[in-house]
Parts: structure tokens; C-alpha cells; sequence
């Protein structure tokens, strides 16, 4: 197959799909629940160089949430999920919110750079590498995304194309503030309080 048809068969095969899971998502389903405190791990950090050549940390969004996707210019569902996370940027950043992209391209900048001009990605982006896949478990598919609470922690992972409401109702469970009468876990082990 050329490549300009196989282009148009992977760009309606990933419409076919977005449709079929926004059409089964559109019913009452809870979206996925963010993991309690407890069930929480630490995400593991990196150090990545974004497209002005800074170096990123990512313990340097600590105190933030974190949408942390991994994701690739080839990806078509990486394509349908990156506008709404230029939209949930844009609608939280100044609540203490930022997405943060590992594109996975094998051609690193060279195919990167013009995709984030074409798209106007209006967030941070890095590119990431085998070892950093490693530290998140693999990352087997892509895209693949981790929602980080503001003490640095896993608080829940999507892989492949998931509904724009799951990545929504994460974030904002995670602006929350603690709830009365609790304080936020520090990060790390908590030892066990005996009365």
C-alpha cells in the first residue's frame, strides 16, 4: 500500500475508532477513578531536554498536577487526544496544573519540532527515550498517559485512546483541595500512627 493511502486508512480507522468510543462512553459510565492516597507510587523521575534545548526534571512539577503523556507524531490516537489536552491546559494552568509531552519519535526533533508547530501545542514537550519508557513500566502502547498528584505520585494511568471525561474528572479530582479535617500525604512512606 503507498503511503498516502496507507496514511488515509490509519486517519479513518482512528476516526472509526474515536467514534465507537465516544458513542459507548456517552452513556452514564463513571470515568475512571483516580487511585486512593495509599495505592498511589512514586512517579519515577527523568531528565529530558525540551525543544529550546532546557532541561526538564520532572520533579521540577512538584506541587503541580501532572498530566504526563507519552505519545508519538505517527500516533492517530495521540492526535485526537493532544487538542483536548491543549484544551484542559488552557482551562487549568493557573489552578496549579500543567501537561507535560514524551514524544517517542525514533527521528526525535527532526519529525517533533514541525508537528508541535503544526498542532500549536501550547505545552511543554520532551523526548523521551528507552530508558524513561522502562521507569513507567514499559510503555507498550501508545499513547500512554499518567495523571501525577501535586506530592509526585501515580495517581492513575490510561493507555491507548480514552475518553476526554476520564483525563477531565482525574485532573479535577486531583485540584481538589484535601478534604476537611485531612491534610495532603507527604510524599514518601507514611509510618503508621498507633493511639
Amino acid at each position: 500500500m503507498s503511503a498516502p493511502r496507507y496514511f488515509a486508512a490509519a486517519l479513518a480507522i482512528t476516526a472509526l475508532l474515536a467514534f465507537f468510543l465516544h458513542d459507548r462512553s456517552s452513556g452514564s459510565a463513571k470515568a475512571a477513578s483516580v487511585k486512593p492516597d495509599g495505592d498511589r507510587r512514586e512517579a519515577p523521575n527523568f531528565t529530558l531536554k525540551d525543544a529550546d534545548g532546557r532541561t526538564v526534571h520532572l520533579s521540577d512539577y512538584r506541587g503541580k498536577v501532572v498530566l504526563l503523556d507519552f505519545w508519538a507524531t505517527w500516533c492517530g490516537p495521540c492526535r485526537i487526544e493532544i487538542p483536548w489536552f491543549m484544551e484542559i491546559e488552557r482551562q487549568n494552568k493557573d489552578k496549579g496544573f500543567e501537561v507535560l509531552g514524551v514524544a517517542m519519535d525514533d527521528e526525535g526533533w527532526e519529525s517533533v519540532k514541525p508537528f508541535l508547530t503544526e498542532m500549536k501545542m501550547n505545552y511543554r514537550v520532551v523526548i523521551g527515550n528507552d530508558e524513561t519508557a522502562r521507569e513507567y513500566g514499559g510503555v507498550d502502547a501508545l499513547p500512554t498517559t499518567f495523571l501525577i498528584d501535586r506530592e509526585g505520585r501515580i495517581a492513575a494511568i490510561h493507555i491507548g485512546l480514552a475518553d476526554r471525561r476520564d483525563f477531565e474528572d482525574g485532573v479535577q479530582q486531583l485540584l481538589q483541595p484535601p478534604a476537611a479535617g485531612r491534610t495532603a500525604l507527604p510524599a514518601g512512606p507514611v509510618a503508621a500512627v498507633s493511639r
